[in-house]
C-alpha cells in the first residue's frame, strides 16, 4: 500500500521535483500582511474534493488519498481527467458541542477530512459529480484566514504544534478563528525537507 501510495503521488505531482520546484496551479489568495512565517491573507471562492476517512493519521492519509486520486483520474460523472492544483489540504475533524461556545470543539475518535483544490476553470462552473459515495465536491466560500508556514516533513506532532503556535499569534492579534486549522502541503514526498512548503492555516474574522 505504501509503495502504491508513492507511484500515485508521483503522478500526482509530476510538476514538482526534488528541489521544491512547483509547477501546477496553485491555489490563489491576497496577501494582507506578513510577519515573518504568519500571514494574513484573504481567498476568493474555490471548488475542492472532500472524503473523510477514520482512523489513525498515516493511514488514513493513505486511504483519503487514494479516493481522492481516483476522482481525478477519472472516477467522476464525466470520466473527465482533472489536473490537480495545490495545495493538499488536511484536517482532523471535530464536533461542535455547545452553541454558545462556537470555537469550542471535541474530537471524535479518529477522523481526517482531505480535500483536493480543483483547478480554478471549475470557478466559473461546477466540477463533474463523484461516482464514490464517500467522496464529494464542495465550493468553498471565500474568507479571510491567518497561516503559518514552515518547511520540513508533514507529521500529526509537528500539525499540532504548529497549530497552538498558529492560534497563538490568531488571539495576540485579536482575530476570532473560525472552525479548526487545517494543513496545507505543497510538496510531494521526496522534495528535500527544507525546501518543502507546508502550512496551517485557519480562517478567521
Amino acid at each position: 500500500m505504501k509503495k502504491l501510495l508513492l507511484i500515485l503521488t508521483a503522478i500526482f505531482f509530476q510538476g514538482c521535483s526534488v528541489f521544491g520546484i512547483r509547477t501546477v496551479e496553485m491555489l490563489d489568495y491576497t496577501l494582507i500582511e506578513k510577519e515573518g512565517d504568519f500571514d494574513i491573507r484573504q481567498y476568493q471562492d474555490y471548488w475542492v474534493v472532500r472524503t473523510e476517512v477514520e482512523g489513525q493519521y498515516k493511514a488514513s492519509t493513505r486511504e483519503a488519498f487514494g479516493r481522492l486520486f481516483e476522482y481525478i483520474s477519472g472516477k467522476n460523472s464525466q470520466q473527465a481527467k482533472i489536473a490537480m492544483t495545490g495545495p493538499v489540504l488536511q484536517q482532523q475533524k471535530g464536533e461542535k458541542i455547545a452553541m454558545t461556545g462556537p470555537v469550542i470543539q471535541q474530537k471524535i475518535g479518529e477522523s481526517w477530512v482531505m480535500e483536493f483544490v480543483l483547478p480554478s476553470k471549475y470557478n466559473a462552473s461546477s466540477p463533474p459529480a463523484p461516482l464514490n459515495s464517500d467522496v464529494r465536491v464542495v465550493k468553498k466560500t471565500g474568507y479571510k484566514a491567518a497561516a503559518i508556514s514552515y518547511s520540513g516533513n508533514l507529521s500529526e506532532k509537528k500539525f499540532a504544534d504548529k497549530k497552538i503556535k498558529l492560534l497563538d499569534k490568531v488571539v495576540q492579534r485579536q482575530l476570532q478563528p473560525i472552525g479548526e486549522p487545517f494543513s496545507a502541503g505543497y510538496d510531494p514526498p521526496w522534495t528535500l525537507p527544507f525546501l518543502k512548503r507546508n502550512e496551517v492555516v485557519v480562517a478567521v474574522e
